[in-house]
């Protein structure tokens, strides 16, 4: 039996955009072993991919563990190289990757979906992958808190955080139109979580990484910034709503489907790392995230369904409690506006967003176990 190695040592997002690209890696070896050299704590759901047969725990670009050795084939889905391109070159097999540094591929590209950035390399190379094929199975236990409205306020970097007084005004009118509201994030952001919810509802730092995804699996909404936990959303085909700020939605926003991604291009500055939230993420209002969430926590189930995960299909006897749930979400959504908290805006065409270069390090707030 062969074996095929690829490499992706970063985080939860990173990991999720790079699902397609890993199943059509499993169809063109359907009968290699294939390792995946990436963080070993996302290994419980590398395994739900259905792809992978060995994770191999990597940390940054350190030269990988023998067990790699001697493969057919390595695959470069971390960056454009050099330093990861040097990390498989130690193994001697048959490369896959971007052109540059002693590989032969396709050109790199700038202006991609990082989904479609990875299936073209792979396409490039004669194996044929779909942007698409990014859902996964969700995993075999029970959510902490089933259909709740998750609410993600935390971010690793500052300018991807949305001001919390404006996630406690999103929260306070979805509970008040009745939603069980739960707050997720990492052991660090506790505090956050103690200003948004009751303890019962404060899930920060008490989840390990498949009770979160069974949490957003079975979840009727997540409202996040640009972080890991907007990934699983929609690799559970669960309805969300995404606030992107230094890196446009068209470089790493959620697929056609359940989801909405709020963000004015025009305002972006595009610093993933500076201390002060981007101002096109300060634009988006508590209002635009309630219109948001009232149109798809009542979303016509052909929308839903169209996602390629999820039934979508309303019991007759939910319909008035769906339509209730709707005009509550718009009536908290006018009184904030009327409270001058809010200005909805529409959302502007993504253009003139500056580039960016990988590996790009995805805002995934450390979902390790705990």
């Amino acid at each position: 039996m062969g074996h095929v190695v690829a490499l992706r040592a970063l985080k939860l997002g990173d990991f999720l955009v790079t699902v397609p690209a890993l199943k059509a890696i499993r169809r063109a070896w359907p009968d290699h072993e294939i390792t995946f050299a990436t963080s070993g704590w996302l290994g419980p759901l590398v395994e739900l991919t259905g792809c992978v047969d060995t994770v191999l725990p990597t940390h940054g670009m350190t030269p990988l563990d023998p067990r790699a050795s001697h493969p057919a084939v390595a695959v470069n889905l971390h960056g454009t190289g050099p330093h990861s391109n040097a990390v498989l070159d130690a193994l001697g097999p048959r490369r896959i990757g971007h052109s540059g540094h002693g590989w032969p591929g396709p050109k790199w590209m700038d202006d991609l979906h990082e989904r479609d950035r990875w299936c073209r390399l792979l396409t490039e190379h004669g194996i044929p992958a779909d942007p698409g094929d990014l859902h996964l199975p969700p995993p075999p236990r029970t959510s902490p808190a089933p259909g709740a409205v998750v609410i993600h306020p935390g971010a690793a970097f500052g300018s991807k955080r949305w001001p919390v007084e404006r996630f406690a005004t999103v929260a306070r009118a979805l509970r008040a139109a009745g939603h069980r509201v739960v707050i997720t994030g990492s052991t660090s952001e506790q505090d956050l979580a103690t200003t948004l919810a009751a303890p019962a509802d404060r899930l920060a730092g008490r989840t390990g990484l498949l009770d979160l995804a069974a949490l957003v699996a079975q979840a009727r909404l997540v409202i996040s910034g640009d972080t890991g936990i907007a990934h699983l959303a929609c690799a559970f085909g669960t309805p969300s709503v995404t606030l992107f700020g230094p890196v446009p939605a068209r470089h790493w926003g959620p697929p056609p489907g359940p989801h909405r991604a709020l963000s004015p291009d025009e305002l972006r500055r595009g610093d993933p790392f500076s201390p002060d939230p981007d101002p096109a993420l300060l634009k988006v209002q508590p209002a635009d995230v309630l219109a948001a969430a009232a149109e798809l926590v009542c979303a016509p189930a052909e929308v839903v369904a169209g996602s390629g995960r999820r039934e979508a299909i309303v019991p007759d006897e939910k319909h008035d409690e769906l339509a209730e749930s709707r005009q509550a979400l718009a009536e908290a959504k006018e009184a904030a506006r009327d409270a001058k908290l809010t200005r909805p805006h529409e959302q502007a065409e993504q253009e003139g967003a500056p580039a960016e270069h990988p590996p790009h390090q995805e805002d995934d707030d450390h979902f390790s176990p705990s």
